[in-house]
């Protein structure tokens, strides 16, 4: 398995990052792997266009039968059996498949963590280690680099992280505080603007509980993360999060961030 996963994914997406940066650096372009970083993930972002667009669809209609799906699961909270029933009615009525949108994250989050552990390597401080390792496992002669890769990026060091450098230059802080914000913006849109139904004892179900929760602590948690890794993968990070918001406006426009926005104008 772990040489398949290599021959399919790893070796592709480094490929793919190497001969961006060697491009980028022998036409001059300025913080070349800041920008191969760039285009690697917008090209990763456009080959699971068609899978996103799909699982934000299905999301979508997932939303808009929510308020139903609560208030069937309320009146047959004492009948399993006919609370699936009447479900399973319900996505056959709307034409939801309710494993949609799980299908489509099964088949990012394999491509996803290999364009982590190749950036996790090209930014990595261990250069002797990486250039024999990026040149061993180049497809083509003109992709191998003779020189240590060049990590700066508009003064920022892509191979540091904020918490190594932030006693010297405590502004790097504002590099985890974009990425939770975008994260949170993202979640946001995500999320239905109708209200969930409640039950007779005015709790709300446990997806809504959830997804309330989850609205700030995963960002927070990215947040985290991103203070702890180096820059260049904030970097991927955040351009992979842009991207998915401005697809989720195109196809279903601000969402719950509808509501915050609007106060924003007042």
């Amino acid at each position: 398995m772990g040489e398949i996963f290599n021959l399919l994914l790893l070796q592709p997406i480094t490929n793919t990052g190497l001969g961006l940066y060697v491009l980028l650096n022998n036409f001059g372009v300025p913080y070349a792997l800041g920008f191969s970083i760039i285009l690697l993930t917008i090209i990763i972002r456009l080959l699971l266009y068609p899978v996103m667009s799909k699982q934000m669809k299905s999301a979508k209609l997932m939303q808009q039968i929510a308020p139903h799906l609560s208030t069937i699961k309320e009146k047959h909270k004492d009948d399993r059996k006919k609370q699936q029933e009447e479900m399973m009615k319900l996505y056959k009525e709307h034409g939801v498949n309710p494993a949609a949108g799980c299908l489509p994250l099964l088949i990012q989050l394999p491509v996803i963590w290999s364009l982590y552990h190749v950036l996790s390597k090209i930014v990595s401080q261990d250069s002797v280690a990486v250039m024999k390792d990026l040149n061993a496992s180049a497809y083509f002669e003109w992709m191998k680099v003779s020189e240590p890769l060049h990590t700066s990026f508009f003064g920022l060091n892509l191979a540091h992280s904020p918490s190594k450098d932030f006693s010297v230059a405590p502004y790097l802080v504002l590099i985890p505080v974009l990425t939770g914000v975008l994260q949170f913006v993202l979640s946001k849109m995500m999320m239905s603007t109708t209200p969930p139904v409640k039950s007779k004892d005015g709790k709300e179900d446990f997806q809504a509980t959830f997804q309330k929760q989850s609205l700030f602590i995963f960002p927070i948690m990215i947040g985290f993360f991103s203070f702890s890794l180096p820059v260049g993968l904030s970097l991927y990070w955040n351009t992979f999060t842009l991207f998915g918001i401005l697809h989720q406006y195109r196809i279903a426009g601000w969402g719950g961030m509808l509501p915050v926005i609007e106060k924003i104008k007042k």
